[in-house]
């Protein structure tokens, strides 16, 4: 089978690593342009060693100079801010392309939303419209038939699989909480205060305290599926650790439902959700696609427990989960591997 050329855009950063890591032995896709400002003209193996033998003939290319017209998709792992503006050049040049972009530039619909969340405005806000929002187990339809993706934020992934079910059958009311940990890997490969590992590998700390930018995102497509009247408070936390997020979520749910029969209705047939018994554990869904879930309840109490890995289903194996669909692949290639213990 001929393997789809794509270009990655961005692909030197943490995201972009695990992208080229995955679509190095992709059976439907292949990398035809890389881009790093910083690296261009550097071949990706001596910038890269961990991908040694995997991209020989492959360089990284400045973005402003790359051919990605040769290429059938895009991907952009570029920071908030830069995407949009990548993908008005990149479109108008081939309106057909095909784009999943893994910042939030497109992410939310409406533009006084994406404004208090980002602190910024769009550059085509209009085009957000056309967006697919890509968690792909709650939009998959649409994604299916989508041009353009936008791809969900790591702690928005964990939270709407936590929820969706809920969400899908009216039950989500009232008070939501959100306590999420994340690692810092999330923070990007440029260190940063408080985010550099060495500032948190023995700490712990929360940050964003009911201002993340995920949260609007969670409650658009939380929205999306049907819940109303419900109240969303999110907690991030840096956690000591480098890859995953883990998160728990608190609802009050009438006694009479059966919550977990629920869940077990929802995501039965999903290859990328697995419910679990007890808790789930990060070390399990390291390097997968997979978000692996629990259900707990007392009484009116209900709270779901979810662990993903954040530069993966988080974020750059998603991303391909998404790719593969609007390119007509099928869903799981080159992702459906199990995770490494310990």
């Amino acid at each position: 089978m001929t393997r789809i050329p794509v270009a990655l855009y961005g692909a030197a950063g943490y995201g972009g690593q695990e992208l080229l890591r995955l679509l190095a032995n992709h059976p439907g896709l292949r990398v035809a342009v890389a881009t790093s400002q910083r690296h261009a003209g550097r071949a990706v193996e001596a910038v890269l060693p961990q991908l040694d033998g995997f991209f020989p003939d492959l360089a990284f290319q400045s973005p402003e100079e790359s051919p990605a017209k040769t290429c059938r998709a895009v991907l952009l792992a570029t920071p908030h801010g830069i995407s949009h503006r990548l993908f008005a050049t990149l479109v108008e040049r081939d309106p057909e392309l095909r784009v999943v972009d893994l910042s939030g530039d497109f992410r939310l619909q409406d533009e006084a939303r994406f404004q208090a969340a980002y602190g910024a405005q769009r550059h085509l806000p209009a085009a957000a419209a056309d967006f697919a929002y890509g968690c792909t187990e709650t939009n998959r339809d649409a994604i299916r038939c989508a041009r353009w993706v936008a791809n969900p934020g790591c702690f928005a992934t964990g939270a709407i699989l936590a929820l969706a079910p809920l969400a899908g059958r009216g039950l989500l009311e009232g008070d939501v909480t959100l306590a999420q940990t994340t690692g810092s890997s999330g923070s990007g490969a440029d260190p940063k205060p408080a985010t550099h590992h060495p500032e948190r590998a023995q700490d712990m700390r929360a940050y964003k305290v009911l201002a993340h930018q995920h949260e609007p995102e969670v409650a658009q497509e939380l929205e999306r599926l049907g819940a109303g009247g419900f109240d969303l408070a999110m907690v991030p936390q840096s956690g000591p650790f480098t890859r995953g997020i883990f998160t728990v979520a608190s609802v009050r749910v009438d006694e009479a439902v059966d919550v977990e029969a629920l869940y077990r209705e929802r995501f039965s047939g999903e290859r990328f959700v697995r419910l679990r018994p007890d808790t789930p554990t990060l070390r399990h869904v390291v390097r997968t696609n997979f978000c692996d879930l629990s259900v707990h309840r007392r009484n009116g109490r209900v709270v779901v427990l979810t662990a993903i890995d954040n530069l993966g289903k988080g974020m750059a194996s998603q991303a391909i989960q998404n790719l593969n669909l609007i390119l007509g692949l099928d869903e799981a290639a080159g992702l459906f591997a199990p995770g490494a213990n310990p």
